[in-house]
């Protein structure tokens, strides 16, 4: 499904923060060959975003604005936000290994940079409207959901939770990043309660895709398929089981529309986004799945379990699916396998050879 972004000043533009980075780049491709004008604030500290920034502007020469700011700069914030008929709130610190290292920083750039662009749209004549990327760890390590196990996944018996995790879940931030991303949800909900702003939050589930240069602390379906194609161990920090259900990026880039589009009845409200229950796989699941894919079985290594871990989340999307009809189009193996073949021709990997499939069948250990 393909939505128009919601009208808006044709004078201004989208402003996309974080935009250089995976999720912001392929919303920034999709509006710019809608012929959209597009305005990406971003500091370039992440890996790989000056890539994706030169692919962006070598594709789309046209109507494509950068300004390298980092969203703590609340004149920079203010400056871009001015040029804006409607925002996407992408620019984050995004790994909760890295907020328990340096919590202040995780702080200053999830909860305090979310409140700048607030104020910066508060204190704007035209007050566009926002789209904020919230995570599910807002709902915290949900061990209370009576998780059970079989020999490669977590997996819930309730039926309750037949259709995954919804919007009705109390709120529990465990980790620096789950208080700080919780602290940024809240806010933007009650920026449209106490300032009527046009505020939106989707609480995101596990999302990959082309421009994806994941690392073991974010991004880890690409970050497993990158170690498989250099042929380099894949670490599982606890036993492997835990499920999440994966999201495509062009489907969420989709969502992302749909909910701009519909931002006049959807004010205010936060709704859970990931590949729902289709589309669940375990660490260990993906793993095999990335051996049948890459033609080699990948050395999988295991570590202690990681604070603030999730055994188990899958999101319920119904509530967005009731307002919007948006579905997942993109299923598991398929994105995977598209995501392979991206890195293959983008990420610096080396192919594995195209027969080994053939030899390995022939020549069995």
């Amino acid at each position: 499904m393909v939505a128009k972004p919601a009208a808006m000043n044709e004078d201004k533009c989208v402003l996309i923060t974080g935009g250089a980075g995976f999720i912001g780049v392929n919303l920034a491709d999709r509006l710019l060959t809608e012929g959209k004008n597009v305005l990406l604030l971003d500091n370039l500290s992440r890996a790989g975003v000056e890539q994706n920034l030169t692919w962006l502007k070598e594709k789309h020469p046209q109507n494509l604005q950068f300004m390298e700011a980092d969203i703590r700069d609340k004149a920079a914030v203010a400056a871009a936000v001015s040029k804006a008929g409607q925002v996407f709130h992408f620019a984050a610190q995004v790994a909760v290994t890295s907020s328990l290292i340096d919590p202040i920083y995780d702080f200053e750039v999830n909860a305090q940079g979310t409140l700048n662009v607030l104020e910066a749209i508060r204190n704007s004549a035209h007050q566009p409207p926002i789209v904020f990327a919230s995570t599910n760890k807002v709902y915290g390590d949900l061990d209370d959901l009576g998780i059970s196990m079989n020999s490669t996944r977590y997996y819930l018996e309730n039926p309750l939770f037949r259709q995954g995790i919804s919007e009705k879940r109390n709120l529990d931030f465990h980790s620096p990043y789950g208080c700080s991303k919780g602290v940024a949800d809240q806010y933007t909900l009650d920026y449209a309660r106490t300032f009527r702003l046009k505020t939106f939050v989707f609480r995101m589930s596990c999302i990959y895709g082309p421009h994806q240069f994941g690392t073991e602390d974010q991004g880890w379906v690409a970050h497993f398929l990158i170690q498989a194609l250099n042929n380099k161990p894949i670490t599982l920090y606890g036993d492997g089981k835990q499920v999440r259900d994966i999201l495509f990026v062009e489907d969420l880039v989709d969502a992302y529309l749909l909910a701009m589009e519909n931002i006049d009845d959807l004010t205010g409200n936060a709704f859970n986004m990931g590949g729902g229950v289709q589309n669940t796989v375990s660490l260990l699941e993906l793993c095999e799945m990335i051996g049948d894919i890459d033609g080699r079985k990948p050395d999988v290594r295991f570590d202690a379990w990681r604070q603030s871990d999730q055994k188990y989340y899958v999101s319920d999307f119904s509530k967005f699916n009731a307002a919007t009809g948006w579905l997942p189009q993109t299923g598991t193996r398929q994105g995977v396998q598209q995501l392979y073949r991206w890195l293959q021709e983008n990420a610096g990997t080396e192919a594995p050879d195209k027969d080994r499939k053939k030899q390995k069948a022939a020549n069995p250990a």
